[in-house]
């Protein structure tokens, strides 16, 4: 893994000097401190599939890449075991779970299958990006902070895990890898990135100078820019999804009801 290990150490690096525009408007605190930023695609990558993990919208392929063994996830495809394949724009990210598969990948690279149409693909959802710097731009996309939905103000949840969004920021310390409910309403709404699906919420709490008024959320479950929801998730302090993404605060595998 030693030339994979060195393409990762430099996507990274390079990532770590490009940074997106920030918003006009003064971003909330987990959009802000993420500062989203894009890792370039490594060589494409071709080999034998030696397994294949269907995990929609992506297929998992392990290939046999000259004398090394790498993960290569690609928009979901029929592909057979022994087949030759090329993985185009492939782009590495390190430490990914899988949640579908409840596995962990040291590294994964997030490409397109050469002669494919990702999101013409069975399978693949509409919005499924059309190479892996079109997904890393949506990733992207969904750090750029909420939309307009004027005024919230949404009553705090019941129960000994209720938090409102800026008391979340207050005892981030004391909240790590612990449950929280916040009631809160959807500013913004990212699906099928990275496996799942972005909510920006907000319920009236803290400030926007403050950094403190809106937290992201990733969840399986569906929703809708305008709705309040009941979010259920874990909260996790500076989680780093590698290529550049890293919040300091996080609420993940959430569920929402209304």
């Amino acid at each position: 893994m030693r030339r994979l290990s060195a393409v990762l150490l430099v996507a990274v690096a390079v990532a770590g000097c490009k940074k997106s525009e920030p918003p006009a408007a003064a971003p909330p605190a987990a959009v802000n401190a993420m500062e989203a930023q894009v890792a370039p695609p490594s060589a494409s990558l071709k080999g034998k599939v030696l397994e294949r993990l269907d995990a929609p919208p992506y297929s998992y392929l392990k290939i046999q890449s000259g004398k090394e063994e790498v993960w290569a996830a690609v928009p979901k495809a029929d592909v057979a075991k022994g087949a030759e394949v090329t993985v185009l724009n492939a782009m590495p990210m390190a430490n990914f779970e899988s949640k579908t598969l409840k596995r962990k990948f040291e590294v994964v690279f997030f490409g397109t299958l050469e002669g494919s149409a990702p999101a013409a693909q069975a399978g693949a959802p509409a919005d499924m990006p059309a190479s892996p710097a079109g997904m890393a731009q949506q990733h992207a996309k969904a750090a750029q902070g909420p939309s307009n939905v004027g005024d919230v103000k949404v009553p705090k949840a019941s129960g000994a895990d209720a938090r409102t969004v800026a008391e979340v920021y207050a005892q981030k310390g004391a909240l790590k890898e612990k449950p929280v409910t916040i009631r809160g309403k959807v500013v913004k709404f990212n699906p099928g990135i990275m496996g799942k699906n972005w909510v920006h919420l907000q319920d009236g709490s803290g400030k926007a100078e403050k950094q403190d008024n809106d937290i992201t959320v990733t969840t399986q479950d569906m929703t809708s820019v305008g709705d309040t929801v009941l979010v259920k998730g874990t909260v996790r302090v500076d989680k780093d999804f590698g290529a550049g993404y890293a919040y300091p605060v996080i609420v993940e595998d959430a569920t929402l009801s209304k």
